[in-house]
């Protein structure tokens, strides 16, 4: 079976000096294939696939981050190659009192978003391609189906943060500007647990990859367990 590729992608090959004959892999919807570049040009590729690689390189458990909808929607493309990088298996926009949304320019965002999740699927070689859902409101996080659940909260609550399990798990933060009081409360009560990541305040853009860094470690301390 040969699958071609797009103008974007086929630069993106010249660019790396790869030529007709060399052996590569390609992520699909289905998962990871070693193939064989049979043809690339300024426009268009060719891969011909050999075999599936059967090697699983995903966490054990499932991984949803719920991130917020921001005022800067260039924010998106600066955290969703890390989040992608380090293990989220679902990507899904939130939107919070103070994320300034504006739905027709957030859509014209979503099929960039997804070129943006593939390149950074392929670049970590990752073995499934994130899902990136439509946008929800904040309050629809109250019913989210999770093992644990955590939100990202600045102000101090003098409270540890909670303890990791190896179970699916959620993650929240706020936009710029932090969520309301109203919103933490709300999630809260909802079985939401308010962690913190150091007495500085950390920019939306950091905060996927500090809390999907934490994740990580948990989950290779307890795998060596």
């Amino acid at each position: 079976m040969v699958v071609t590729l797009g103008a974007e992608q086929a630069r993106h090959l010249s660019a790396i000096r790869l030529s007709a004959g060399d052996s590569l892999e390609l992520l699909l919807s289905s998962g990871p294939w070693r193939g064989e570049l049979t043809e690339v040009a300024k426009n268009r590729a060719a891969i011909r696939l050999v075999a599936p690689v059967e090697e699983n390189r995903e966490a054990p458990i499932e991984i949803h981050a719920c991130l917020p909808i921001t005022a800067q929607l260039g924010l998106w493309d600066e955290f969703l190659p890390g989040t992608v990088e380090l293990g989220a298996t679902l990507i899904q926009p939130v939107i919070f009192e103070r994320s300034q949304y504006d739905r027709q320019k957030t859509e014209a965002r979503m099929e960039r978003w997804r070129r943006i999740i593939l390149a950074a699927s392929e670049q970590s070689h990752r073995t499934r391609i994130p899902d990136l859902r439509m946008p929800i409101s904040v309050g629809i996080l109250q019913s989210w189906e999770a093992n644990q659940r955590w939100i990202a909260y600045e102000a101090s609550t003098e409270a540890p943060n909670p303890e990791f399990i190896l179970k699916k798990i959620a993650f929240a933060h706020g936009p710029e500007g932090g969520i309301t009081d109203t919103e933490i409360g709300m999630l809260t009560n909802s079985g939401w647990k308010p962690i913190t990541l150091g007495k500085s305040i950390i920019r939306a853009a950091t905060c996927p990859a500090a809390i999907l860094g934490a994740i990580q470690v948990e989950l290779g301390r307890r795998q060596a367990i």
